[in-house]
């Protein structure tokens, strides 16, 4: 999003008249957050100015401030762990996501057989490269899983594999940009170094430990012209309805 990123971070800038991190916000608190943490880096300052305390979203906003060294996304849940809960969501600054947010949470909370909870998109490499293979025996139908239902969502379904920058028909799904953690997972880490959330996310998938969670709406994202104006048309039709 150069050059406009330069100076402004990318939760600021404009969609459908207003900034990105409004809409971001109001949609978790929608979902029944009340407590967020938000992790900032470059520009942070400017993020924290405009949403202050949170509270005309419904939602209390507290602040990781990552510092002069860019730790990555994993890295700054580590420096952030004071502030975390034994269970909480984690979703990308420039993405928004048309699907309840909360439910990546409540599958991990009443599943003890799991560490993570990954959301995750029947994507076959159309919105981006596909990343996630899921449990081949969770059977599907035109709209999603329709194998044993629970409370938080399809039932039996994991992450067997999550790679990035691979080329293989089994990876036909994508990490949808909200995903649930224990607390200890990331206390595990070390602290102080840089690390993105996708090695906690592949070590979970190797030993079993990340369920998914499947949204069947497609993700939006900031992060580029295309998608931001994607996204802006998205929020004004649904503005007018």
């Amino acid at each position: 999003m150069h050059p406009s990123t330069l100076t402004m971070p990318k939760s600021l800038l404009p969609v459908a008249g207003r900034p990105f991190v409004d809409w971001q916000l109001e949609r978790l608190s929608a979902c029944g957050f009340r407590d967020v943490v938000m992790c900032i880096a470059f520009l942070g300052e400017q993020i924290e100015a405009h949403v202050k305390d949170g509270a005309r979203y419904g939602v209390s906003v507290r602040w990781s401030h990552e510092g002069p060294k860019l730790l990555g996304t994993g890295g700054a849940l580590r420096a952030a762990l004071p502030l975390l809960e034994p269970t909480f969501l984690v979703t990308y600054g420039d993405s928004y996501l048309p699907f309840d947010y909360g439910g990546p949470l409540r599958m991990l909370d009443s599943h003890d057989d799991a560490d993570g909870v990954m959301s995750v998109f029947k994507n076959d490499g159309k919105w981006d490269s596909s990343n996630v293979e899921v449990d081949a025996n969770q059977p599907t139908g035109p709209t999603g899983p329709t194998g044993p239902m629970g409370p938080t969502g399809p039932m039996g379904s994991w992450v067997r594999r999550y790679e990035k920058g691979v080329t293989d028909p089994r990876l036909d799904h994508i990490d949808y940009g909200a995903n649930a953690f224990r607390r200890s997972v990331i206390a595990s880490m070390p602290e102080g170094e840089a690390f993105g959330l996708d090695r906690v996310q592949r070590d979970l998938a190797q030993r079993t430990r990340l369920r998914a969670y499947v949204a069947h709406e497609r993700f939006y994202e900031v992060g580029s012209p295309s998608g931001l104006a994607e996204l802006d048309r998205l929020l004004r039709t649904s503005a007018s309805l």
